[in-house]
């Protein structure tokens, strides 16, 4: 039996490109699990993926896609049966491991979790790697004291997709959201996921920097490191915290003590690629019974196999607006 599969090569220049390519399924690489991939999600690891940056690849070759969602072909774990509806996400699949821009993959059992029963594999790729993570960061923050009457919340890259999803989970939960972010062509988009207000990214980096600024936000889910997260930790509030996920802005952070040392400041950091079975089961439930899919339908954009090689460049330059879902089949 064969399947259709996006299939990245180097060749012997060093140039990395992709095509779609029917593949033979004795080329899938080991694994308990067999799943039939109904619906995959486009992320930033799978923009460098696709265009050999980041190293993220080491052998070609490849089939990125660092989420996935679709039922069981074949188990050879009992946990898992024929049928049964999974999700995969993190464990360095699409990158070291070969992912979801394929009709089938073929995984570890300990790396795939049961689709919620309120959850279609479509919409669980609506959320994907970027929800999760979003949510595993709210529920950091909750657990190092941020509650409902604390003040307002930042969000920051907020019309990217682990940016956007914070935004309406955070808003859902009940929590005052303000969204900050460079593209201010998406402020109404954002306003309708529940922020309050849309802050712009020039004018929040222009302000005066000082070792120490006015507190504005009681916590802050960051999306983008470099400059705005050094800037972010002088304006949290007494007590608060920056749940830090995203490096999009680099990996370099200039700060200083007196956030911590003054106000009690912490900066959490958000793994969601090892991230245990029980934390991830929890995470996808409560995504499951909080987020509005309707509302976000805007902000999610379907694409075919073929499409992915060209939008990986606009991933990779911040062009890509919330969450572009893929069908392999399609």
């Amino acid at each position: 039996m064969s399947f259709r599969a996006l299939v990245t090569n180097k060749d012997a220049a060093g140039q990395v490109s992709s095509a779609v390519e029917e593949l033979a399924e004795e080329r899938l690489p080991k694994g308990d699990v067999t799943v039939d991939v109904e619906w995959a999600g486009f992320n930033y690891k799978d923009g460098l993926c696709l265009t050999g940056a980041g190293g993220l690849v080491r052998s070609y070759p490849h089939i990125a896609g660092v989420d996935l969602a679709g039922r069981v072909r074949e188990s050879a774990d009992k946990r898992y049966a024929p049928g049964q509806a999974v999700i995969l996400t993190g464990w360095r699949v699409g990158e070291t491991h070969w992912g979801g821009f394929a009709e089938q993959a073929r995984v570890k059992a300990d790396w795939l979790v049961p689709l919620p029963e309120r959850l279609s594999t479509r919409e669980a790729m609506v959320v994907g790697t970027a929800g999760l993570t979003a949510m595993l960061a709210i529920e950091r923050l909750e657990q190092a004291g941020l509650t409902l009457s604390a003040g307002e919340v930042l969000v920051t890259g907020a019309a990217g997709g682990v940016g956007s999803i914070a935004t309406s989970l955070l808003a859902r939960l009940g929590y005052s959201v303000a969204a900050l972010s460079g593209r201010p062509e998406h402020a109404e988009a954002l306003k309708q996921l529940g922020a309050a207000r849309v802050v712009d990214r020039g004018e929040f980096l222009a302000a005066p920097d000082k070792p120490l600024e006015s507190a504005q936000w009681a916590a802050a889910v960051d999306n983008v490191g470099g400059a705005v997260l050094g800037k972010l930790l002088k304006q949290i509030a007494y007590g608060g915290a920056v749940a830090s996920i995203g490096n999009a802005a680099g990996i370099t952070l200039e700060t200083n003590v007196l956030p911590f040392i003054l106000r009690g400041v912490s900066l959490l950091g958000i793994d969601s690629v090892m991230q245990p079975y029980a934390a991830r089961v929890a995470a996808w439930q409560r995504i499951a019974d909080t987020f509005d899919f309707g509302a976000y339908s805007p902000m999610t954009e379907e694409a075919r196999l073929e499409d992915l090689p060209a939008r990986a460049a606009e991933i990779l330059q911040g062009q890509v607006r919330g969450r572009l879902v893929v069908q392999p089949g399609a």
